[in-house]
C-alpha cells in the first residue's frame, strides 16, 4: 500500500526539525503575527454566537454518526451521484488515486490542469505524480499558489504560506510572474495573482478540486473558499475532478447548516465563508460537462476500526488548533515534516501510515488542552495524542533509557516506600547540580529537561515527610 502524507515517512524527528525552525526568528514572527490576527477574529465572531456549544454539539453527533455508518453512506453517495451524471472511482490508497487522475486527464489530451482547495492531493503527492505524466499542475488558491512559485511547502491547513510576509511574497511574484514593478500592498499582490490566473482559467480544460463536504442524500460536493478562485476553476473547465478524503461525507443538505456556521468562524474568523460553492453531477450546458469524483481511503479506515482514534476522522480542517497550540506557534508548520502540522497533525499524520512513520509527532505537544477547546467538532486531541504515544513506546519506539525510566518511575510510585527511597537517591544525585534553589543544568540524555528550562531542586522534605512530623505534633 501506498500512503503518502507530505513527505513524513523520510521526514526527520519533530525534535529535530523543531530546533532549526526555532532558530528562524522571521518564521516564528510571520507565524506568531498571523495566528494572533486570526485567533482575535475567531474569538470575536465565536463570542457573537450564542448557540456556539450546541453547535458544536451538534456537529459531533452528526460525525459520530457518520463514522458509525460509514459504508451505508458512502454507498448513498456513490448512487446518488452515478444518478446526477458524476462518475465515481474508489481509491485505496495514494497510487490509485493519482493513477485514477492521470488517467482522466490523459483521455481528454491535457496536459495542464487547474486545481484549488485539494489538500488531499497533497497527501497522496499528485503534483510529482502528474508532471512524471507531463501534466502541468496549476495552483489556483492564493496561498498554494504562492507556495508553488516558491516551491515551498504549506505550513497550516487552512493559511498554507502562512509563514510568508507580504515583502517576501512581492519579491516572489516579480521574479516568477517577470513583472518589473508591484506596489506593496495586499491589493497589489492580489490583483497580480489574478492577473496571472486569469489567462489560465479562460484556457485550461480541466480542473481538479477537493472537498470541504460531501453530501450522501444528493451526491454533492461542497468547497468553501475566501478569494473566488475556486469557482472560477470549479465552473469553467469542461472536466472536473474532485479527490474527496472518505471521510468528508455528512448525510443530508440541511446537516451544511451546522457545519458552514461553525467552519467560517473556527478557521478564519468569519460569520461565513464569502464563497460556498455546491454542485451535483453535471447540466448540460452549464459548467463541467463531465465530473469525476475520486474517493480515497488512504488508511482512514484502519483509523476507522479503532474507537479511540476514530474521532480523529471527524476534523473539518478548520486550523483552529493550530492557532491556539503554542508548540505550533513557536515552531511552524514545517516542523511536522507532513501535509497535516499542528495538534491535528499529530494525531492524524501517524495513524495513515499505520504507526510505521512520524512517530514522534505524538510527543510535539505540551497536552495543555487548549486545542480541544477551541475544536469545533470536540475532538479531544490530548486523549488521542496519550492514546498514541502509548502505542509508540508499547511497540519500542522510545529510547531504551526513557523507556527503563518511566519503568522505574511507574514502580517507584506505586508504593510509598519506594517512592521515599528514591526520593532520598534524588536528592545525593543532585546536590552537583543545585544553584540557588533549581536545577540549571543536566548530563546526558537529561540535558533536554534543562535546555530550555530550570528545574526546581528536590526539596529536603518531602509532603509525606512534613505530614508525618504534623501528625506526630498534634499527637504531643
Amino acid at each position: 500500500m501506498s500512503v503518502r502524507v507530505g513527505k513524513a515517512a523520510e521526514a526527520p524527528t519533530f525534535a529535530q526539525a523543531a530546533r532549526g525552525m526555532l532558530g528562524n526568528a522571521q518564521l516564528r514572527h510571520n507565524v506568531r503575527h498571523a495566528t494572533d490576527v486570526i485567533r482575535a477574529r475567531r474569538a470575536h465572531a465565536v463570542g457573537e454566537t450564542a448557540d456556539w456549544q450546541q453547535l458544536r454539539d451538534s456537529a459531533r453527533a452528526i460525525k459520530d454518526h457518520v463514522l458509525r455508518h460509514l459504508d451505508t453512506y458512502l454507498e448513498q453517495f456513490e448512487t446518488a451521484c452515478k444518478a446526477a451524471g458524476g462518475k465515481v472511482h474508489w481509491a485505496r490508497d495514494a497510487d490509485e488515486a493519482n493513477t485514477a487522475i492521470v488517467d482522466i486527464i490523459r483521455s481528454h489530451g491535457g496536459t495542464e490542469v487547474i486545481k484549488v482547495k485539494t489538500m488531499t492531493s497533497d497527501e497522496t503527492g499528485l503534483n510529482p505524480a502528474l508532471e512524471a505524466a507531463g501534466i502541468t499542475p496549476i495552483e489556483t488558491d492564493l496561498a498554494d499558489l504562492i507556495i508553488q512559485l516558491g516551491a515551498d511547502k504549506p505550513s497550516h491547513i487552512v493559511v498554507p504560506a502562512l509563514h510568508r510576509n507580504k515583502a517576501e511574497i512581492r519579491r516572489l511574484f516579480m521574479e516568477k510572474m517577470q513583472l518589473p514593478e508591484l506596489g506593496e500592498r495586499a491589493e497589489d499582490l492580489a490583483g497580480a495573482a489574478r492577473r496571472y490566473l486569469r489567462e489560465r482559467f479562460l484556457r485550461v480544460p480541466v480542473g481538479l478540486s477537493g472537498a470541504n463536504f460531501a453530501i450522501a442524500e444528493s451526491g454533492s460536493l461542497c468547497v468553501v473558499e475566501s478569494e473566488g478562485n475556486g469557482r472560477m476553476c470549479l465552473s469553467l473547465p469542461k472536466v472536473l475532478v474532485s479527490l474527496v478524503g472518505i471521510e468528508k461525507i455528512i448525510p443530508t443538505f440541511g446537516d451544511l447548516e451546522v457545519f458552514l456556521q461553525l467552519l467560517g468562524r473556527s478557521a478564519t474568523g468569519e460569520r461565513m465563508n464569502p464563497y460556498n460553492s455546491i454542485w451535483s453531477g453535471v447540466t448540460a450546458g452549464d459548467g463541467p460537462q463531465e465530473f469525476h469524483v475520486v474517493l480515497l481511503d488512504n488508511g482512514r479506515t484502519g483509523v476507522l476500526t479503532e474507537p479511540e482514534t476514530r474521532p480523529t476522522l471527524a476534523c473539518i480542517r478548520c486550523g483552529a488548533c493550530l492557532n491556539i497550540c503554542p508548540v505550533y506557534r513557536q515552531t511552524g508548520g514545517h516542523a511536522y515534516g507532513s501535509i497535516y502540522a499542528g495538534p491535528i497533525g499529530a494525531i492524524l499524520t501517524p495513524q495513515l501510515q499505520s504507526m510505521k512513520h512520524s512517530q514522534s509527532l505524538p510527543f510535539a505537544s505540551t497536552l495543555c488542552g487548549a486545542c480541544y477547546e477551541v475544536c469545533p467538532v470536540k475532538i479531544d486531541i490530548p486523549e488521542i495524542l496519550l492514546h498514541l504515544r502509548n502505542k509508540v513506546v508499547k511497540s519500542g519506539g522510545a529510547p531504551l533509557a526513557e523507556r527503563l525510566a518511566m519503568r522505574f518511575a511507574a514502580r517507584a510510585f506505586k508504593n510509598g516506600g519506594r517512592l521515599e527511597s528514591a526520593q532520598k537517591l534524588v536528592r545525593i544525585a543532585q546536590k552537583p547540580y543545585v544553584h540557588s534553589g533549581s536545577i540549571e543544568r543536566l548530563p546526558g540524555m537529561l540535558a533536554n529537561w534543562t535546555q530550555f528550562r530550570d528545574l526546581a531542586a528536590v526539596p529536603a522534605e518531602s509532603f509525606r515527610q512534613w505530614w508525618a512530623a504534623r501528625q506526630n505534633k498534634e499527637k504531643k
